[in-house]
């Protein structure tokens, strides 16, 4: 301390000089902080105003999309609509598939008649120029019944299959069109222009086996192609023919399969299997056996494998298939499993089902007379059921839902029923089971007459109320086709009936009509299997109603 007191003495000068630098120093720095606070206030305000900025344009941005640009209209479906023909036949065919892509389901149906609707003003005339009936392909919108497109076909329509994906050089969605005669046609499914015709000499007197198959592309011309089986007596044929352009490719082939054969499409892993099966004979053909017959070559892709434990069970000079017991085959159909599609086996006595992967039975079932192709629907929230329609009777059937993983029947109804009755239909509802619609006429136990015809009734049952039926609706009218699906996605739940005189009949008036189901439930009659009332009818009527459906992918 005294050495620093001396030096002051000793140097007055400096001691200031260093106290003014650093009063020099404490300025400079205090103005730098200054500035450096007057900066980041600058940047705070800079911030608020850029967040309040894009704040705003937000708010603009929504109040133009809310506001002032109006939302795409979503088309307003009628409840019900008709579409009427006169002097008209129609023929057992509908498809459903959304043609304007407006995402609403839309209906193909196709009718035999002089003239077709007033929206299109065609007409059909024989060589002398004299009106005559030819058939004509029809789509008509979901909505409201409007005519969409309309294509005379030919003479008679022997089959046609909707929703296949790739058709022509447009390779967009179609419809494939077999008519006699030798005519085959495939038509764009948006605006019904025809893609390709072919004449195809399938001999006389033939019948499609249908649906219509969709293979691979064996040509290599970046478009599926398809294969037709066509039966004629006693033989089957096979032809392949482009999806592009609709030529044929390689030659006609003949299978060794007796009797009126019907047939499914089994996918395996890796490979392809036709069932064809004919009275007590079942035959199995893999998709590369018939290209191979068709063309005389092989060819490699990854669906035309063959799969060694099925080729263990075809016998390779007949290809029939050792699989069954005795008793007619009535139907087979294919049934979704863990792993892989397994086949369900219905002959004249029982049901049984096959596990796909080693041709080992899952389970029987006694059933005799099954009337109607077999049916999936879910009974159970997310356990998949089979429908069963079997004859129990003159003019009596039953109808049966089976647990697919164990062949328990789950519920069971007997009604009176017409030969020519439609085939039942399910939609899936939100709760993950399905509402089922049943034609027949229902009957108490002790009331059942049978002096007169029974009467075709549509109803409706849901496993919400096992004891509950509701009657829908009472069709006098000649049935020649029905539908039921979800017009919408998730929702809009109806069906379509298609009315009318037959090609094999005198013309008449054909009608055909959707209707929304819960226009039917509002006003149905309820029904009580048994004798125990749970709730009011109303209230039944008014939960069903409010009843939700779902689109299973």
């Amino acid at each position: 301390m005294d050495n620093k007191d001396s030096e002051a003495e000793i140097h007055p000068l400096k001691t200031e000089d260093v106290k003014a630098q650093e009063n020099h120093e404490n300025s400079v720095e205090r103005r730098i902080v200054s500035k450096q606070s007057s900066r980041l206030s600058r940047l705070s305000r800079w911030r608020t105003a850029a967040f309040f900025i894009s704040l705003f344009l937000c708010l603009i941005i929504v109040f133009a999309f809310s506001f002032i640009i109006p939302c795409p209209e979503r088309p307003v479906s009628e409840r019900t609509w008709f579409r009427n023909y006169d002097n008209a036949v129609a023929y057992q065919f509908l498809a459903i598939e959304d043609v304007n892509e407006d995402k609403v389901q839309d209906v193909i149906f196709a009718f035999k008649a002089s003239n077709g609707s007033s929206s299109f003003n065609r007409s059909c005339l024989d060589e002398e120029g004299r009106p005559s009936l030819c058939a004509f392909v029809a789509a008509v919108s979901g909505t409201n019944g409007r005519v969409l497109w309309e294509r005379p076909a030919a003479g008679e329509i022997e089959w046609m299959e909707c929703g296949i994906k790739q058709l022509g050089d447009a390779k967009s969605p179609g419809c494939l069109v077999v008519a006699k005669p030798l005519s085959l046609m495939a038509v764009d499914l948006r605006t019904g222009e025809v893609q390709w015709s072919q004449s195809s000499d399938f001999g006389a007197n033939y019948t499609v086996l249908t649906p219509v198959s969709v293979i691979p592309d064996v040509d290599s011309d970046g478009v599926q192609d398809l294969i037709i089986f066509i039966a004629t007596g006693d033989k089957i044929k096979t032809f392949i023919h482009s999806g592009e352009n609709g030529k044929q490719i390689g030659s006609t082939a003949s299978l060794n399969v007796d009797g009126k054969a019907r047939y499914i499409r089994l996918n395996l892993d890796s490979s392809s299997y036709f069932l064809f099966y004919a009275e007590n004979s079942l035959y199995a053909y893999s998709l590369q056996d018939l290209y191979s017959a068709a063309t005389g070559m092989e060819i490699k892709l990854p669906s035309l494998e063959q799969d060694p434990q099925w080729e263990k069970n075809i016998d390779r000079t007949t290809h029939r298939l050792s699989l069954l017991s005795s008793g007619d085959i009535r139907y087979l159909a294919k049934i979704p499993g863990r792993s892989r599609e397994n086949i369900l086996v219905v002959n004249s006595e029982m049901a049984m089902l096959i596990n796909a992967q080693n041709l080992q039975t899952l389970w029987t079932l006694n059933v005799s007379r099954v009337v109607s192709e077999p049916l999936l629907g879910y009974y159970k929230p997310d356990v998949l059921g089979i429908v069963l329609e079997s004859e129990i009777g003159p003019n009596r059937k039953k109808v049966m839902i089976v647990e697919s993983g164990s062949g328990a029947v789950q519920w069971h109804l007997k009604l009176n029923s017409r030969a020519e009755s439609p085939g039942p239909a399910t939609l899936s509802t939100a709760d993950h089971r399905s509402a089922f619609l049943i034609w027949g006429e229902y009957q108490a136990a002790g009331n059942e007459t049978r002096s007169r015809a029974p009467l075709q009734k549509l109803y409706l049952f849901h496993p919400s109320y096992t004891n509950v039926l509701l009657e829908l609706r009472n069709s006098t009218e000649q049935i020649i086709a029905f539908s039921a699906t979800l017009f919408e996605r998730s929702r809009h739940a109806c069906y379509v009936l298609l009315r009318g005189p037959q090609p094999s009949e005198e013309p008449g008036s054909v009608s055909l009509m959707k209707r929304k189901l819960k226009e039917d439930v509002s006003e149905s009659r309820v029904i009580w299997l048994s004798q125990v009332a749970v709730d009011s009818e109303q209230y039944v009527r008014d939960r069903l109603y409010r009843m939700r459906f779902h689109s299973r992918v």
